[in-house]
């Protein structure tokens, strides 16, 4: 088949939106936590870059999106044809007739694993080791990811069931948030958490994060058609929507509940919105992305303080945000669905289905969130018992930027042999005054 350069260009630029919302997760987290562990929490979104651009190019592929010759086999797994991608040098285009080279497609699927990664982070930002944290990312994409989007978008078992996920509400978010939630428990609680104010140390980031995430979403969602159409239109304007109300839903919960919206709230709210309608944005109207976002903006705002009702340390609310969100928008399908594309007798209840697609609705979720926990709990396990996850708690005190980077974010000046610290231009002069005396 000839290649469509529309589409290939399309599909190139889709694909650069994509991997820049890592970097914007970086700002977006980095944001949030602790001046001390800034620089730490960037560079696990970055490192997640490297590890699984590595695991992907030798294997994950063949795995997510490979076949194999054994029927049954292939329903959990894919195959090892694709290893290296080098067969895919060799295939000019597709075979489901897109016209897009199949390395595009590759690297497109590429940056989703590298950002659902990126996104367990958060859960425990200011108290991992980085070491730990890369030996994870490489074992928890292997044994975790790239089976889930082979069961779900590589012609697995959940796809043959005729669950719909359009961009990765439950591959991406319900699978990230799962394991955010693991390994929350396995690390346990931040020092002085809920008695140390630990408040995000520069919102500034955070609404620049938030910023490149929703734009680079934009690519996340409509390149996920893999076509320049109706339907890549219809995705890219119902992630507008959605994003936007959710925003203003969370800002409205807080205005009411607390008196005051915040800049932190308009992020995270836009961010729910944005993880709520990826699983449901090519199959949705626009009217049903209204509600989607409403719904998301508010029940997320209420979400994330579960984690102080049941007990554990979520740093930065991936699974108030991701775990919940993309459940509400997986399951969201199973009433608002009006052009699935699995079984086009599968609409949503409203628009005369039955409550099979509701079932099938349910059914994902629950399933790779329960892999996905597991997993993640028995890898933390493993890694902890054997080369130690959490930093000391002297180091965690300190703060991990200069225990495990020997840097620091921000350059406030430096310390004397003294103790005594300079202002940012140098030593005040009454003080260095006093020390010479």
């Amino acid at each position: 088949m000839k290649i469509d350069s529309g589409t290939t260009a399309w599909m190139l630029a889709a694909t650069a939106l994509v991997l820049l919302m890592t970097p914007g997760l970086a700002f977006f987290y980095g944001g949030m936590t602790r001046a001390k562990s800034v620089l730490n929490m960037m560079m696990m979104s970055f490192v997640s870059i490297i590890t699984v651009t590595i695991a992907w190019t030798i294997y994950g592929h063949a795995f997510a999106f490979g076949t194999n010759g054994n029927e049954t086999l292939n329903k959990f797994i894919g195959g090892l044809k694709e290893i290296g991608l080098q067969s895919l040098v060799d295939t000019a285009t597709k075979e489901d007739g897109t016209g897009m080279p199949s390395l595009v497609f590759s690297a497109f699927q590429l940056t989703f694993a590298i950002i659902t990664v990126a996104l367990i982070s958060g859960a425990i930002a200011d108290r991992a080791k980085f070491g730990a944290w890369v030996v994870f990312s490489v074992v928890w994409a292997t044994i975790v990811y790239f089976p889930v989007a082979h069961w779900v978008w590589g012609g697995g078992w959940l796809t043959q069931l005729g669950i719909e996920d359009f961009a990765g509400g439950t591959v991406v978010h319900v699978n990230a948030g799962a394991a955010g939630l693991a390994l929350a428990l396995v690390l346990g609680k931040r020092s002085g958490w809920r008695k140390d104010p630990m408040r995000p140390h520069n919102l500034t980031l955070v609404l620049l994060g938030v910023g490149l995430l929703w734009f680079g979403w934009f690519g996340f969602n409509a390149g996920s058609e893999l076509a320049v159409d109706g339907t890549a239109g219809l995705a890219f304007m119902n992630t507008q929507i959605a994003t936007a109300v959710a925003a203003g839903a969370w800002i409205l919960v807080e205005k009411i509940r607390d008196g005051h919206s915040t800049t932190l709230g308009v992020a995270s709210g836009a961010v729910a919105g944005l993880v709520a309608i990826t699983p449901a944005c090519g199959f949705v109207d626009p009217w049903a992305a209204i509600v989607i976002g409403a719904i998301a903006g508010a029940v997320c705002a209420y979400a994330v303080g579960l984690k102080y009702k049941l007990g554990f340390d979520d740093s930065l609310d991936v699974v108030g945000v991701h775990l919940v969100g993309g459940a509400l928008g997986a399951i969201s399908l199973g009433f608002f669905a009006a052009y699935p594309f699995l079984d086009p007798q599968a609409e949503g209840l409203f628009y005369g289905g039955g409550l099979t697609q509701l079932g099938r609705q349910i059914l994902g979720p629950v399933v790779v969130g329960v892999y996905s926990f597991v997993l993640a709990w028995i890898i933390g396990k493993i890694i902890d018992k054997t080369m130690g996850f959490r930093v000391t708690e002297e180091d965690e005190v300190t703060g991990i930027d200069i225990t495990t980077h020997a840097e620091t974010g921000y350059d406030l000046g430096s310390v004397h042999a003294s103790g005594v610290s300079a202002s940012v231009n140098g030593p005040v002069p009454s003080v260095a005054k006093k020390v010479d005396a």
